[in-house]
């Protein structure tokens, strides 16, 4: 693989899934003040969303989700910003969400409607193997998956079935193997959806999709296994949401989990959406479509217990946020807008203040970002 230090002026690039259009926007950050410079646009292909960057960052590897089901490995090109297509491989199932585990040798996927999880090889140039490794089946919803910053262990959540998987990783063979125990349950209704690791390795972070929760859960460094601390909500009683409502499973499924549906009061449904953390640990954000916003909590030290701060308006229907490497500035999208917003975030209190808005194509959700020093 081609080295990232490799000579070459130091550079952020700012990539963008637009799902409707069908492309990638590309954009070079400011380092300074977090503007975006358009750069070009990658034609991926309709339902082009998620993605992960690799960790050389010399590939950006995007899910196609129109059949046939695929994902596309893409050069990073750090002089220019663009990307080039390298590879294709084909995907077991419609994956909803994809990450690398830390050594870059496996590209992990989760099939929210296809229940089930798969890891995949990444060879020595970058390429996703044609062949799925491994495919588990899981309870309802696998809606994400990511491996501990050890590359010792993967959790995935299942939004349906109300649960955290949690597996080891064999770095020998690239399988996965069940812990013990091989999942940890969430409150009823809760629905998890995205994870974040923290930069200490010492917490998961979980934001539940129905509910605006961000559970906080200790990571046993020995055994991969995870102990809930805490459950704090994201959406505050004053936004006037009730919880949402898990899907129901078909009716030729075995999950055999109950649903019981909230009472309908006519109000609005949390529908939370994507979770990030500051490199330095200390910030924590989530988004929720319904009000279209972004909150903020506070990450204590050293136990890193969390401390709801506020709320911010935002792009309409916020799919996906991230945080540049240096932590000075958080990216979101909305899926209902044209535009990107950037928030310079306040190194002493995490407060998000506007750096701007930038043109995006239609359907914008999923957001990498790749730093070259």
């Amino acid at each position: 693989m081609i080295e990232a230090s490799a000579a070459g002026p130091a550079r952020t690039l700012v990539y963008v899934a637009a799902a409707t259009a069908g492309t990638i926007d590309i954009y070079e950050m400011d380092e300074a003040t977090g503007a975006l410079k358009p750069v070009s646009a990658f034609e991926a292909g309709k339902m082009v969303m998620p993605m992960a960057v690799s960790p050389d960052r010399t590939h950006l590897y995007a899910v196609i989700r129109a059949e046939p089901y695929r994902v596309l490995t893409l050069a990073i090109d750090r002089t220019a910003g663009g990307l080039t297509q390298q590879g294709v491989a084909v995907l077991p199932d419609n994956m909803a969400y994809i990450s690398t585990d830390p050594s870059g040798k496996l590209l992990l996927a989760a099939s929210y409607g296809g229940n089930k999880i798969a890891a995949l090889s990444i060879g020595r140039d970058g390429l996703v193997s044609e062949d799925a490794g491994q495919v588990i089946p899981t309870g309802r919803n696998a809606h994400s998956i990511v491996s501990d910053r050890s590359g010792k262990y993967v959790f995935a959540t299942n939004l349906g079935s109300n649960a955290v998987l949690q597996f080891i990783l064999n770095a020998e063979t690239g399988l996965l193997t069940a812990n013990d125990p091989p999942q940890v349950a969430t409150r009823a209704g809760f629905g998890p959806r995205h994870i974040v690791v923290s930069p200490d390795n010492k917490s998961i972070y979980v934001l539940t999709e129905l509910t605006g929760h961000v559970i906080h859960y200790a990571l046993d460094a020995v055994r991969g296994t995870l102990t809930e601390v805490e459950s704090i909500a994201s959406v505050p009683v004053d936004a006037g949401l009730s919880p949402g409502i898990a899907p129901t499973a078909p009716a030729s499924s075995n999950f055999a989990t109950p649903i019981t549906a909230p009472v309908e009061d006519g109000k609005p449904r949390v529908w939370a959406a994507d979770i990030g953390i500051t490199p330095n640990g200390k910030f924590l954000y989530t988004t929720e479509r319904t009000t279209s916003t972004i909150a903020l909590l506070r990450v204590g030290e050293p136990d890193g217990r969390l401390t709801y701060v506020t709320n911010y308006p935002t792009e309409q229907q916020p799919r996906g946020i991230r945080i540049e490497p240096s932590g000075r500035f958080l990216v979101a999208s909305g899926e209902k807008s044209d535009r990107l917003s950037v928030y310079a975030i306040d190194p002493t209190d995490g407060v998000l203040t506007p750096a701007g808005r930038y043109p995006v194509s239609a359907g914008a959700n999923w957001i990498e970002i790749v730093a070259f020093p």
